[in-house]
């Protein structure tokens, strides 16, 4: 009889991939992009804290990582340390103060991008000069080193300016990113002036090294604040320069909107769970989600030094609980198919912890470059339910439902020893909850816990899991509904993107970062 071949499921990967842990005593930093790292820890060498180099940071991967994160972007954090409570600094998205629901007009059909919203006219709740949320980022930055930094703000732009200079490295990853959100970013001049020279993405030298290309006028506006002031960005010649911009491109966000936008410093909620102290984000973000796993997973079976395949069959099943009551209660969140956030840890050799995840919301977030300030724009509108009447429905000076996540546990004495969070939409819950229980609650070392495969459940019915996982918890979770098996690959994304750093009770620390991320790295001071 001929031959009868069934071919087997494609995979993009055949090699083992490793990402080294940071190992110190002092501090550590963790980013998704190694040059923002080298940045962070680059301010804490020259004395800076924690906070001084969480700004830096954040700072530096508008220039390294622009496709999630940067000026014109949103996000929360946590803070934490000897004689500083644990606080949110909520710079969150807000809707701008002129956003009207009738420029969004449905066309009947439903859409299929972050959110399963009907569609709208032309997209423009997706990309364009109507998607801008407010973009709070610089007021969160500026909020939390006004509170906690130590160095003036000079110092502390001083390597974002210096890599704004050099430019975007044109690698691979450069190219597969920009190709990614090309079809839109060509709608855009300076959008693409920049990033499609000729029409195209940017490609990497087939040999050699690669080199840098210059994000517009974003150098000058990094000098400009680091000469004037954070604040400049909102009432002064930054702002000026944003508000001209978007006016011209028919936008709403308006001066008015940026001159009162500012980053609010709440405390944090602090919820006990397995002899430590959560402190999570205060704000519309997955907290109550989060709080809400905890409590169903306070029966689980935690035996035994990492999870098994009861554990993570309860796991799944009160993560699918949990999603049932956040969509019925709170709305729709993003499905995290093309979200692009970025994540960054950091403690400082005193004890000081920052947790901060900011984002532009989509890839490249509103496609829009603003040709004066070099500002890559959010598409946090897109937030929001074009449905009038519905929970996070489109409207002006509103605050719609994220999924951030980022955290801070203090042991038993209230001292911070583990703060974590990742970037990658609604997988973020799933990812955070399960790097936090590995390290804290199994006692897994963090490089061996990054490097575990997870499942991730994101919404009320079935999951996804890791092709890596034994077979006795993959037949476990068929418990739980339809069970997808996936690569945790650069591309496709199928798992949220989290890094970490724990400090041991003698004082040691470790931090680790996504091992799937190419740039993403852990760096200790030595």
């Amino acid at each position: 009889m001929p031959l009868t071949y069934t071919p087997p499921p494609h995979t993009t990967q055949h090699w083992h991939v490793a990402k080294p842990a940071a190992r110190g005593r002092r501090g550590v930093v963790a980013s998704q992009s190694r040059a923002a790292a080298e940045a962070g820890l680059a301010i804490l060498d020259a004395g800076g804290n924690a906070a001084d180099a969480a700004v830096a940071m954040a700072f530096a991967l508008a220039t390294t990582e622009p496709w999630n994160s940067g000026l014109g972007g949103i996000g929360f954090a946590q803070v934490a340390g000897p004689g500083i409570p644990a606080r949110t600094l909520d710079f969150g998205p807000v809707s701008p103060g002129r956003l009207d629901p009738a420029a969004f007009p449905m066309t009947g059909r439903m859409k299929q991008d972050l959110f399963a919203w009907p569609e709208v006219e032309g997209d423009r709740n997706i990309h364009g000069p109507l998607s801008f949320a407010i973009p709070s980022a610089v007021a969160g930055y500026a909020a939390l080193h006004e509170a906690h930094g130590k160095l003036p703000i000079a110092d502390v732009l001083a390597p974002a300016v210096a890599l704004a200079k050099r430019g975007l490295a044109q690698d691979w990853f450069t190219t597969l990113k920009v190709a990614n959100a090309a079809s839109t970013l060509r709608l855009y001049p300076e959008s693409a002036r920049i990033y499609l020279p000729g029409g195209l993405p940017p490609v990497a030298p087939y040999q050699g090294t690669p080199g840098f290309f210059r994000l517009g006028a974003l150098p000058d506006t990094l000098e400009r604040l680091a000469r004037a002031g954070l604040r400049d960005f909102y009432e002064g010649e930054v702002a000026q320069a944003i508000a001209a911009d978007v006016a011209a491109m028919g936008g709403v966000l308006s001066a008015e909107d940026l001159a009162q936008c500012r980053a609010r410093i709440l405390p944090a909620v602090s919820v006990p769970w397995r002899g430590r102290t959560l402190h999570l984000s205060n704000g519309l973000t997955a907290t109550p989600t989060f709080r809400r796993v905890a409590a169903l997973m306070e029966e689980a079976d935690w035996s035994g030094h990492a999870p098994g395949p009861a554990w993570h069959l309860a796991f799944a099943r009160a993560m699918q609980l949990a999603y049932v009551e956040r969509l019925e209660g709170l709305g729709e969140t993003e499905k995290g198919s093309d979200t692009c956030t970025t994540h960054l840890t950091v403690c400082d050799a005193g004890g000081m912890m920052v947790a901060m995840t900011t984002t532009l919301l989509s890839s490249m977030g509103s496609r829009v470059v603003l040709p004066r300030s070099g500002v890559l724009m959010n598409n946090g509108v897109m937030w929001f339910d074009p449905r009038p009447g519905t929970p996070n429905a489109i409207g002006p000076n509103k605050r719609p439902l994220c999924n951030m996540s980022p955290v801070i546990a203090t042991d038993a004495a209230g001292v911070p020893a583990i703060a974590l969070g990742a970037s990658g939409g609604r997988r973020i819950l799933a990812a955070v909850f399960q790097m936090l229980a590995m390290t804290a609650a199994f006692g897994m070392d963090p490089e061996a816990a990054a490097h575990a495969p997870r499942i991730d459940v994101s919404g009320p019915e079935g999951l996804t899991a890791d092709r890596r996982l034994p077979a006795a918890t993959l037949e476990a979770l068929q418990d739980a509904g339809p069970v997808e098996l996936v690569e945790h690959a650069v591309l496709p994304v199928n798992f949220a993107c989290p890094n970490l750093i724990a400090i041991g009770p003698d004082g040691a620390r470790t931090g680790i970062t996504d091992l799937m991320s190419p740039w993403s790295a852990a760096l200790a001071q030595q």
